[in-house]
C-alpha cells in the first residue's frame, strides 16, 4: 500500500486546498536558509510550513501537541505540565469563542495555508508523524498552541508553579522575584551617533539554542508587500523579529507586572462557592485529561482545576487561587506580528502596535528614514488603587477585577533621541538612551511594575556607547561582540562583589584561585584562565544561592566556601586548576563539540548545563543574531545562528554555522530576489 493511501487511512479528513504548490519557490542558499517566493502571503505561509517541516517537523509537532493537550499522550509524564496548562487556561474555549470574529479574513488565509502545508508534508511523509491524532492540523489547533506560549510569556506558568508549591504566603512580594540571567540585547544608532550617517541596528536574541522557542531563520517574499528576513519559532507562520526593505525590529524580554494572583474567599460550609462582595458564586469545576505511559501504552488520568470570574483557578494547601492576565482574552498576537512584517514606515509600525495584541516584550526599532525607537511594550492592567498588587490580592470583591489595559502611548518609550541611540538589555526602560532623554519613572504608576534595575549587559553597553562621541560600523560590531563584564559587577539577581575584597593571602589553600579571578580582565574569552575559573566558580554558587534569602547578597564566608568547591571540582574533573574557559564550556551539536566563549550576563551571554567529564555545554544565550545597516541603497543585512538551519542530523546544515558563530563571524543576507536566485544552491516547489 502506498504512503499516500496509508495517510488517508490515518487522516480521513484533510482540509480543502487553496494553494497550488507549483506557484511557490523555495530557494535554499549555501547555508540552507529557505527563501520563499510566491504571489500571495498565503502561498508564502504554505512554503514556510513546508520548508520548516523539512528542517524540524518534530519540534513543530511537539509544540502543537502541547497546545492541543496531547503531548503527554506522546511522551508520557514529561508532557503533563504543558497539557495541564493549556487545559487550565481553556485555550480551546478562548480560541473557539473568538476566532471567527477577532481574526481578520486575510490572516485566516495565512493560518489555513500554513496548516495545509504541514498537512500535505505529513501526507507525503507519514513516517514522520509523531501522533496521528494531531492531524489534520487546523488554524484553530495552531492557535491553541499560540495561546499556551503567550500565557507562559506573561509568566502565568511562574505563578501557577508558586500556587502548586504552596509558596504564596501573606508576605509574598513579587518585587523580590529573582530575575533569570538569560536575556537579549537590542540597540540602534542613527546619524547623530554614526560616523558615516548610516543607521545601525542589532537584533541580538538570547534564547534556548534548541527546542520549541529556539530560532529558525527564513526569508519570506510575496507580491502582496511582504519581503522580510528574520527568525521565528516552530509553528509560527510569520517572522517574529527581522528586517524588511524599510525597517527592522527586535524583541527583548521585559517584566512589567502583567499577571495577578487572587485568593478566593470560600463559603464556610458549602463546597465550591466563593464570595464576591455580598454574593456567593459557583466555582466552575473541570478535569484535565492527562496521560502517563505504562509499558509504552498511554493511560489517561484526570486532574482537577477550576475557574472563577478572576480566571483559571487552582487549589493548594492554603486555599483556592486564581490567575488573571490580559493575554487570556487576546488572540491576535500572530496577526499583529504578520502586520509588523509588512509595515513600511514608523507611523505604520506604531499604529500596528496600537492593536495591543502582544502581551509583552521590549521592542527596539530602526528604519531606512533614520528613525530609531524603543518601547517597553505590554498588556499591563489598569488596577484600582489601595491594593498591594505585588502580592496576592483579595478575590472577594469586584474592585480588584480589572478589565482594561494601558494604551501603547502610555508606556515608556523613546523616539528619535538627540543622543542618537537607544538600547535595551532586559533592564529598566528608564535607562534606554542618553541620560537627559530617558523616560522618567515618576511619570508611570508604580503598580505597572516596570523594572528599575541595571544589569551587567546594560552597564557595559552604556559604557561602550558613551566612550565614543560617534561610532563606525566596526565599532558597532565590536559592541555587539563585546564579552567583558563591567568593572563593578551588576547582576540584577545577586551581589557577589565582596569576592573582589577577599584578602587572598589569608586563604593559602585557594590563594591562586582568588587572585586569578580578582586579577581577571573580566573578558569571557575561550582561552582565558580567569574566565574558566570564574564560570566554574559561578556554577558552584547555585546551592548557596537557593538557600539565601532575598536580597541575594553573598557573604565572604559563602564565597570562600564556593571557591573551595571550585578548586575541588577542578582537581576532580581536570586534575589541575589551570582551566581555560573553552576547556570547560562547549558548544555541542550531535558529534560536533567545540570550545565556546561567553558567560552569563556579558553582552555575548551564554547559559550552560552539565555535559560530560566535568564539562558543560551551552543550551541558551547568543542564538539568532542579525546586524543591519540602513544605507541610501537599502538595508545591508548579516546574520548568524548558533548551529545551522536544520535539525535533521543527516543534513549538512545541521551544524555548519557553528564555527563561524564561535569566531564572531556572520553571513551576508539579502532581500534582493535576483541575487537570491543567482546564488541559489537549490530551487524547488513544496510538493
Amino acid at each position: 500500500m502506498g504512503k499516500v493511501k496509508i495517510f488517508f487511512l490515518l487522516f480521513p479528513f484533510v482540509l480543502s486546498s487553496q494553494i497550488n504548490p507549483k506557484e511557490i519557490d523555495i530557494i535554499r542558499d549555501k547555508y540552507g536558509v529557505p527563501h520563499i517566493y510566491a504571489k500571495t502571503d498565503a502561498e508564502v505561509a504554505y512554503g514556510l510550513a513546508w520548508a520548516h517541516a523539512e528542517d524540524d517537523f518534530s519540534t513543530i509537532q511537539k509544540g502543537f501537541l502541547a497546545g492541543n493537550a496531547l503531548l503527554s499522550k506522546y511522551i508520557g509524564k514529561k508532557g503533563i505540565p504543558a497539557d495541564f496548562v493549556t487545559q487550565l487556561i481553556q485555550a480551546k474555549k478562548i480560541i473557539n469563542e473568538n476566532y471567527d470574529n477577532k481574526i481578520s479574513e486575510n490572516f485566516k488565509k495565512i493560518l489555513k495555508a500554513y496548516a495545509e502545508g504541514l498537512n500535505n508534508y505529513a501526507k507525503k511523509y507519514p513516517n514522520k508523524v509523531l501522533l496521528k491524532e494531531l492531524f489534520p492540523i487546523t488554524p484553530k489547533k495552531m492557535s491553541y498552541y499560540s495561546q499556551l506560549q503567550l500565557f507562559i510569556s506573561s509568566r502565568g506558568d511562574y505563578w501557577l508553579i508558586k500556587i502548586l508549591e504552596n509558596k504564596l504566603g501573606p508576605s509574598f512580594n513579587s518585587s523580590l522575584i529573582n530575575q533569570n540571567s538569560r536575556g537579549s540585547n537590542t540597540f540602534a544608532f542613527n546619524k547623530n551617533k554614526t560616523i558615516d550617517g548610516d543607521t545601525y541596528f542589532a537584533i541580538n536574541t538570547h534564547q534556548p539554542l534548541d527546542g520549541p522557542v529556539s530560532w529558525y531563520e527564513a526569508h519570506l517574499c510575496s507580491e502582496e508587500g511582504t519581503n522580510i528576513i528574520g527568525a521565528l519559532f516552530a509553528g509560527s507562520p510569520v517572522v517574529l523579529t527581522g528586517t524588511n526593505e524599510n525597517l527592522s525590529w527586535a524583541h527583548t524580554v521585559n517584566l512589567p507586572d502583567k499577571t495577578d494572583v487572587y485568593k478566593l474567599e470560600m463559603h464556610p460550609t458549602i463546597k465550591n462557592k466563593y464570595k464576591v462582595d455580598s454574593d456567593y458564586l459557583d466555582l466552575e469545576r473541570h478535569k484535565a485529561d492527562l496521560y502517563i505511559k505504562i509499558l509504552g501504552i498511554p493511560i489517561k488520568i484526570k486532574k482537577k482545576y477550576y475557574k472563577s470570574i478572576y480566571g483559571p483557578t487552582i487549589k493548594n494547601n492554603n486555599g483556592y487561587y486564581s490567575i488573571r492576565t490580559p493575554v487570556l482574552s487576546e488572540i491576535r498576537a500572530l496577526e499583529q506580528w504578520w502586520k509588523m512584517n509588512k509595515a513600511n514606515s514608523f507611523t505604520e509600525f506604531y499604529n500596528i502596535l496600537k492593536m495591543k495584541a502582544l502581551p509583552g516584550y521590549n521592542i527596539g526599532y530602526a528604519d531606512i528614514n533614520d528613525t530609531i525607537f524603543y518601547i517597553s511594550n505590554g498588556l499591563i492592567p489598569i488596577r484600582k488603587k489601595g491594593y498591594n498588587w505585588k502580592s496576592v490580592v483579595p478575590g472577594n470583591t469586584k474592585k480588584t477585577l480589572w478589565d482594561k489595559t494601558y494604551q501603547i502611548q502610555d508606556l515608556p518609550q523613546v523616539l528619535q533621541p538627540n543622543s542618537g541611540y537607544i538600547y535595551n538589555a532586559n533592564h529598566s526602560p528608564f535607562k534606554s538612551t542618553g541620560n537627559s532623554e530617558n523616560p522618567k519613572a515618576d511619570d508611570f504608576d508604580s503598580e505597572m511594575g516596570f523594572e528599575l534595575y541595571d544589569n551587567n549587559r546594560s552597564k557595559r553597553i552604556k559604557y561602550l556607547i558613551d566612550s565614543k562621541e560617534k561610532i563606525s560600523y566596526q565599532d558597532f560590531k565590536k559592541l555587539k561582540y563585546d564579552n567583558q563584564l563591567p568593572e563593578k559587577l551588576n547582576y540584577s539577581w545577586m551581589d557577589i562583589n565582596s569576592l573582589f575584597d577577599i584578602k587572598a593571602e589569608l586563604y593559602p589553600d585557594i590563594q591562586i584561585l582568588i587572585k586569578r579571578i580578582q586579577n581577571w580582565d573580566k573578558k569571557a574569552e575561550i582561552n582565558s584562565l580567569g574566565a574558566g575559573a570564574f564560570l566554574i566558580f559561578y556554577h558552584r554558587l547555585k546551592p548557596y544561592y537557593i538557600k539565601l534569602k532575598e536580597p541575594k547578597v553573598f557573604s565572604k564566608q559563602i564565597l570562600i566556601q564556593a571557591l573551595r568547591d571550585t578548586k575541588k571540582y577542578m582537581k576532580e574533573h581536570f586534575g589541575s586548576i589551570e582551566i581555560v574557559l573553552g576547556d570547560y564550556q562547549k558548544l555541542v551539536r550531535g558529534n560536533k563539540e567545540i570550545p565556546i566563549f561567553g558567560i552569563p550576563d556579558v553582552i555575548t551571554s551564554m547559559q550552560s548545563v552539565p555535559y560530560k567529564n566535568g564539562r558543560v555545554k551551552v543550551v541558551s544565550g547568543e542564538s539568532y543574531i542579525q546586524l543591519v545597516r540602513f544605507t541610501d541603497n537599502g538595508p545591508l543585512i548579516e546574520s548568524i545562528i548558533s548551529y545551522g538551519s536544520s535539525d535533521e542530523k543527516d543534513s549538512k546544515h545541521y551544524s555548519d554555522q557553528m564555527e563561524m558563530y564561535s569566531k564572531f563571524q556572520t553571513k551576508p543576507m539579502t532581500l534582493d530576489k535576483n541575487k537570491v536566485y543567482k546564488s541559489a544552491i537549490r530551487k524547488y516547489n513544496p510538493n
